[in-house]
């Protein structure tokens, strides 16, 4: 009896035991196909993304509210100076030599002692500086306009970036479907030749033949899908992501694009983009650093005031006063740079030409702009002609691979005539997606280069 209900026992922990290891392994199945899951992503959510958490962008944030700040550092110009200086000193004996440094000397000593006491206030309050004040805070203001206008670019560069990789991945991932595609063609190829072998019909070099291009097709499957993950990776980089985390791109209607407008639209939005407006705004900072120099010209005028606590009196030259003594001013200075009226003169000369280099390289941004929109227009309308002599090349393709299989499956071709065909068809099948990716990419480079993409 004791020997059965040992067993009993026995039996009842081995249960238990089963049954709690199926259950942790259970859930930490759950678990890790939880960890494991992978997140879709669309091209509009990536763009969202990207504008709330990419470095670059938040950079570029940064910098616009240093230049906020900085018209306010700025505006404190127009506030007054306040200073005090407080002084506490001993003074030594004073020597006296009548002559020479080697003559007779005499030692005076100071009454009513040798401790001096000195707390100055002071304030200084612009009334006049040939307008620079004004001009520097405009200037501060003119910088703050081109930091909002770098946010933009920023954001449209890195939307232009992610879009960029996005279609990128794209492209690959309908690669990989071509080349899978083909993979199962190449064995179920192989398979034929290998029993054209048993019979005799095909010779050893042909089996070789088929075993290499099959191998082929893996090694190009194996390096696009490492070619993905990089992108990806990429991806998530500019969206910063979590390093962790696992992700793939939603592709549906990612080719369907609101068609383009006529080429003067886009002309005069480019001639109003990011790039142009910063460059305009630099010739408007120039113009103003020209202001600032010509200010030199001119008087400064400034409300100035002291108060003065000082022990002992020495205001009538002696020392010997030991009493506590106040004073303090108040008045209008007026000062007058007499050696700026020929040392500014080369100043102003200098931005004067400051204001025509920056002129001269609005022009040049803005030759470079109508280059690169004439380049990317040129490049979409080249892509438009393409598509139907690509559609074309496919049919063609898709036509001498089935003939060619035909008479290969009779042995009237060899196997490199059978490989040429099928390697002409996997081009001509990635032509065309490609062709059709490229054609949407350049309209979003269109839209880059007239700086409607973030609009």
């Amino acid at each position: 009896m004791f020997l059965k209900n040992q067993v009993f026992l026995n039996q009842t922990r081995i249960n238990f035991s089963k049954n709690y290891l199926l259950l942790f392994l259970f859930f930490h199945g759950i678990t890790s196909l939880h960890a494991q899951q992978v997140s879709s992503i669309s091209l509009n959510d990536a763009l969202k993304i990207a504008k709330e958490n990419n470095k670059t962008i938040h950079k570029s944030h940064i910098e616009q509210r240093i230049s906020d700040k900085e018209i306010a550092v700025t505006k404190n110009l127009r506030l007054p100076e306040v200073n005090f200086n407080a002084m506490y000193s001993r003074l030594s004996d004073l020597t006296e030599y009548e002559g020479g440094f080697f003559s007779d000397k005499h030692t005076y000593t100071p009454e009513p002692g040798t401790v001096l006491y000195d707390a100055v206030t002071k304030f200084y309050v612009p009334l006049y500086a040939g307008n620079k004040i004004n001009n520097a805070i405009k200037k501060s203001k003119e910088e703050n306009e081109i930091a909002k206008i770098k946010v933009e670019k920023t954001q449209n560069n890195i939307q232009l970036q992610v879009i960029a990789t996005f279609l990128g991945i794209y492209k690959m991932m309908e690669l990989q479907k071509i080349i899978d595609q083909s993979i199962k063609e190449e064995q179920e190829r192989l398979k034929e030749v290998k029993a054209f072998k048993t019979f005799g019909t095909v010779t050893k070099n042909e089996v070789l033949r088929s075993e290499l291009q099959l191998s082929d097709r893996e090694l190009n499957s194996l390096t696009n899908k490492k070619n993905i993950k990089i992108a990806l990776q990429e991806l998530k980089t500019l969206l910063q992501l979590p390093e962790e985390s696992e992700i793939t791109i939603d592709t549906e209607g990612l080719l369907d694009i609101t068609p383009l407008k006529d080429y003067d639209f886009y002309f005069k939005e480019t001639l109003q983009n990011e790039e142009m407006r910063i460059a305009n705004r630099e010739v408007d900072v120039k113009k103003t650093e020209l202001k600032m120099v010509k200010g030199n010209y001119y008087p400064k005028v400034s409300l100035f005031g002291n108060y003065n606590l000082k022990y002992p009196d020495y205001m009538l030259f002696t020392l010997n006063r030991p009493y506590l003594y106040t004073i303090g001013q108040i008045g209008i200075e007026a000062t007058y740079n007499l050696s700026g009226l020929y040392k500014n003169k080369t100043k102003v000369q200098v931005a004067n030409l400051k204001v025509d280099l920056q002129e001269n390289e609005s022009e040049l941004v803005k030759n470079e702009m109508v280059d690169k929109l004439f380049r990317k227009h040129t490049q979409y309308q080249e892509i438009l002609d393409k598509l139907p002599v690509i559609d074309k090349a496919l049919d063609l393709a898709n036509e001498n691979y089935r003939i060619v299989k035909v008479k290969y499956l009779n042995q009237l071709v060899l196997i490199t005539e059978m490989v040429d065909a099928d390697n002409a068809l996997l081009q001509s099948k990635f032509n065309k997606v490609s062709t059709r990716i490229d054609m949407v990419m350049k309209q979003y480079e269109l839209l880059h280069t007239a700086g409607l993409l973030n609009k």
